[in-house]
Formats: structure tokens, C-alpha cells, sequence
């Protein structure tokens, strides 16, 4: 404590610790300068001025300067160097411009939605560290290389849970600005975990597009689907169906009632949800059955567009009504994957229009990388939903 006393003594202002001259630079430069000496000590085999320098082999010839960029801003640093030049530090590598640890930072900033002037402002701004466009461009670049590994990896053979949903961003392109659809697959595994597969980018949301989807994760080593959750998406079920035969459509309960009150005015809005929250909360298809048949005699007269709407998916809208109450709540919504969807798109707003594909592709894995930090698994209870489908699906689940 009396050392750190010392030290910040004569520090009367938060800049003159924490600034660009200050106290913290000054000791991270004497730290990294006396790390480089030992690495030079070791390398040789004795301490400077020692006798064994005199006796022939390498030996000690002065330093050469150099500047590093590292999270305190950029520092002025004296690397030593040996007479036989067969010296190679290892904290401050040669040709190397960044201490470990500098990559990090413009990476974290990036992955929070900031455009490259933002950083480059921002680390000119807090560590007086002057950086190029190009070289914040060069270190976000080093993680397409990750993401294509990423998305090329094995899956695991069964999920018994997958939601598929898009988002939409814009793309520049030759000075036109483009929306496209970046699709997301979220898979619950046999573990109860949540699994961000992969992302795609595509010109359009459409079934299609989805087929080639579904097909690539199951080249990927996705053998079996039990249950995916969609928002309603026009021909999907024909795609899935086409890749996991054996798959059941769970159409988002959310999404439908969303769609239903698009046709009710404010003053039935109310009342009409009312009534469609008898129907998806019944205990069984039969009872839900009773429910829209009174929905469609006090309301067909003015939206007979809403019971026409529930009848017509009702194969794919019902299908929770054959599961247990453990399993129902986390299936007839996709609101795992809208959570995520909603997550990064406040990132995705901060950023506005992309210039390329791989900007876009580039700030949602990193996005995603942080959100999935924090995420907790679907159901407290998994291994009672896990019981439940071993017992539906014996042949696919296997208890962990």
C-alpha cells in the first residue's frame, strides 16, 4: 500500500492516471520493457553485466525502438536485442504493431454494432491510439475465417427442438441499398442447451431458401428434427417435410393471434384476443375445436377472415395439444428465437445499412457470441421434458 501511495501521489486529476500520458501508460511501458529484458536474460542465459557476456557467443546490443498499439493506447517502447540478432521476443513478436489483448478490444466494439470511424474514434478518444480504417477492417476480417469454420462444423444428430425465424437487414450494394433476410436456426439439444447452427444470407425470405437450409445441416450431420417451431411462413412445412419427413410443424401461437387482430378494430381488439386466448390455452384439440366454433358464431359476421385464418393451419397450429404441459410452453411460441432476433436487432439498428455480406455476417456471430453468454436453458425442468419425449420419440432420444 505505502508503493501505491507513492506511485499516485502526485496524480491529481483522473488524467493523470488514467490519460494519455499518464501514470497507467507510464507503468505499463516500464512493465512491458522489463518483461522484454527478461526475455532477453532467458534467452542468454545471464543477467545483464554478468561475466559469461564476456566470454564469447551472444550478447547484449542495445535496443531499437518501436511502437506498439495495446489497450492503454499506443506505447513507445525500447525492445533489447542481441549481438547475433537470434533474439525473438515473444510479448512484442517482431513485425508485430499490437500487444495481445489490443484485437480484442476492436472486436468487442465492433461486435456492439459500432461502424469502423466509431471505433477508430473511440480508441483515439479513451487510449489516444491512433488506428486506421484498414487495420480495424483487417482485424474484424481475421473472424471470417471463424465464422466459416463455425458454420461448416458438425451438429449433433437429434434436437428435439428447432426454431427457424429471419431477420431482415440492409445491404449496400454498387451504391443501391438492398434488404435482404440473414434466416437463424436455434436448435434445443438433447443436453437442453440452446444452439445457434448457423446464419444465411438471402435476398428474400422464402420456403426455398429454407430447403436448402434444412438440407445443409442435415449434410452437417442433423439426422432427426422432433418438433420446429415456425412463425407461419408460407410453404415451409412442404420444405421440412422434404428433408425430415418425420418432423411435426409447430406454427407460432403469437404470430397467428398477431395476424388475426391485423383485420379487428380497436374497439373488438380487446375482446377478440379474449376470445382467441380460449381457444390456444384449451387442454386438448377437441376443446380448442368447441372454443373457435364459438368464436366463429359471435364473430364471423365482421371478421370472418380470423376463423378462416385458424381453421386453415390448424393441422400445423395444434400440434402442442399432444404434448405434456412441460413441453407445450416452449413450443407453441418461437419466442426463444425472437429473443435473440430482438437482441441483435438493437445491434443491427445501431449499424443501419451494411456495406457487404460478410460486414453483416461478421457482426451477428460476434453479436451472437456475446448474447449467447447469458443464455439459460428453455425449460427449468428439462430432463421432465426429455422423460416426455423419450417416451414419444423412444427411437430418437436417449437420455443424456
Amino acid at each position: 500500500m505505502a508503493l501505491l501511495d507513492e506511485l499516485i501521489k502526485d496524480c491529481k486529476t483522473p488524467e493523470d492516471l488514467l490519460g494519455k500520458h499518464g501514470l497507467l501508460k507510464e507503468l505499463s511501458k516500464g512493465l512491458v520493457e522489463r518483461m522484454l529484458q527478461g526475455e532477453l536474460t532467458h534467452h542468454l542465459g545471464y543477467e545483464k553485466h554478468a561475466l559469461e557476456g564476456r566470454k564469447g557467443g551472444s550478447s547484449r546490443n542495445g535496443s531499437t525502438a518501436k511502437n506498439v498499439q495495446t489497450g492503454q493506447g499506443e506505447l513507445a517502447l525500447q525492445v533489447p536485442r542481441d549481438r547475433e540478432g537470434s533474439f525473438e521476443p515473444q510479448i512484442v513478436p517482431k513485425g508485430e504493431r499490437r500487444l495481445a489483448g489490443f484485437d480484442e478490444k476492436i472486436i468487442s466494439l465492433y461486435a456492439r454494432g459500432r461502424s469502423v470511424a466509431e471505433i477508430q474514434g473511440h480508441l483515439e478518444e479513451l487510449y489516444g491510439a491512433e488506428v486506421s480504417p484498414g487495420l480495424i477492417s483487417d482485424v474484424t476480417d481475421s473472424v471470417l475465417a471463424e465464422v466459416k469454420a463455425w458454420q461448416c462444423r458438425p451438429v449433433a444428430a437429434v434436437y428435439p427442438i428447432l426454431y427457424l425465424d429471419a431477420l431482415m437487414v440492409k445491404v449496400r450494394d454498387n451504391g443501391v441499398i438492398h434488404t435482404k433476410a440473414v434466416y437463424l436456426a436455434l436448435g434445443v439439444n438433447l443436453d437442453g442447451d440452446k444452439e445457434l447452427l448457423g446464419l444465411w444470407l438471402s435476398p428474400h425470405e422464402g420456403a426455398k431458401f429454407w430447403l436448402q437450409i434444412l438440407t445443409e445441416l442435415k449434410n452437417r450431420g442433423l439426422r432427426e428434427v422432433l418438433i420446429v417451431c415456425v412463425d407461419g411462413l408460407s410453404g415451409f412445412p412442404e420444405a421440412l417435410e422434404a428433408v425430415f419427413p418425420h418432423a411435426q410443424v409447430q406454427l407460432c401461437i403469437v404470430h397467428l393471434v398477431r395476424q388475426s387482430l391485423r383485420y379487428v378494430t380497436h374497439k373488438d381488439r380487446k375482446q377478440v384476443a379474449t376470445d382467441l386466448k380460449k381457444i390456444y390455452q384449451a387442454t386438448t384439440s377437441e376443446e380448442a375445436q368447441l372454443h373457435l366454433e364459438v368464436f366463429t358464431s359471435t364473430w364471423d359476421a365482421k371478421y370472418a377472415s380470423i376463423s378462416r385464418l385458424w381453421r386453415g393451419q390448424w393441422d400445423h397450429w395444434t400440434t402442442f395439444f399432444a404434448y405434456p404441459p412441460e413441453i407445450r410452453k416452449v413450443i407453441y411460441t418461437t419466442n426463444a428465437i425472437e429473443s435473440l432476433n430482438h437482441s441483435l436487432g438493437k445491434i443491427l439498428k445501431i449499424r443501419g445499412a451494411f456495406p457487404t455480406d460478410d460486414a453483416v455476417t461478421k457482426l451477428i456471430y460476434l453479436a451472437m457470441r456475446n448474447i449467447a453468454k447469458k443464455w439459460t436453458r428453455p425449460l427449468k425442468d428439462w430432463k421432465a421434458a426429455l422423460n416426455q419425449f423419450s417416451l414419444m420419440f423412444p427411437e430418437s432420444c436417449t437420455l443424456p
